[in-house]
């Protein structure tokens, strides 16, 4: 039973998480612009109206339509992986996470906000950052998949 509703929690957590540091950030960073922490990490308002770094700017219907037809696509994939492999459910959780996140920016506010700023790379946010990682996730646990499916054929 807890494991069941572990991952619906991990989901949560995810987008709270990503939605706290976005609430903070239109509060705080907005009016200011941004503050920085390190020489190598800015928090900077930045309001994206295009996927990552800036592609397709001003066409959020399209980005809001994409994310909900990979949601569904992740989704209806999750259901044909093994379940016990945590490569594969962790890859799930966090770019699901991610991408609820994003996709409530888009519906919200019509952009998605990014504040993360490295100043050598665009600027960010949790739910970019989740999903980067889920998607690694994802391909490693689907690579190593792959390798058990040909190692036990005939």
């Amino acid at each position: 039973m807890m494991r069941i509703l572990a991952r619906p929690a991990v989901l949560l957590a995810i987008f709270a998480i990503d939605r706290l540091t976005k609430l903070w950030t239109l509060e705080r960073l907005a009016p200011t612009g941004g503050i920085p922490l390190l020489p190598f990490l800015h928090l900077t308002y930045v309001e994206n109206t295009g996927a990552a770094f800036g592609i397709g700017r001003s066409r959020n219907g399209f980005f809001v339509a994409l994310t909900l037809a990979l949601l569904g696509l992740l989704f209806w994939m999750r259901r044909r992986w093994p379940r016990e492999d945590r490569w594969l459910e962790a890859g799930f959780l966090l770019v699901a996470g991610g991408a609820l996140g994003n996709l409530y920016d888009r519906l919200a506010y019509g952009f998605v906000v990014d504040f993360l700023d490295l100043r050598v790379w665009p600027v960010f946010n949790v739910a970019d950052s989740c999903v980067t990682v889920g998607a690694c996730c994802l391909a490693w646990g689907l690579s190593r998949l792959e390798k058990r499916k040909v190692s036990s054929s005939p």
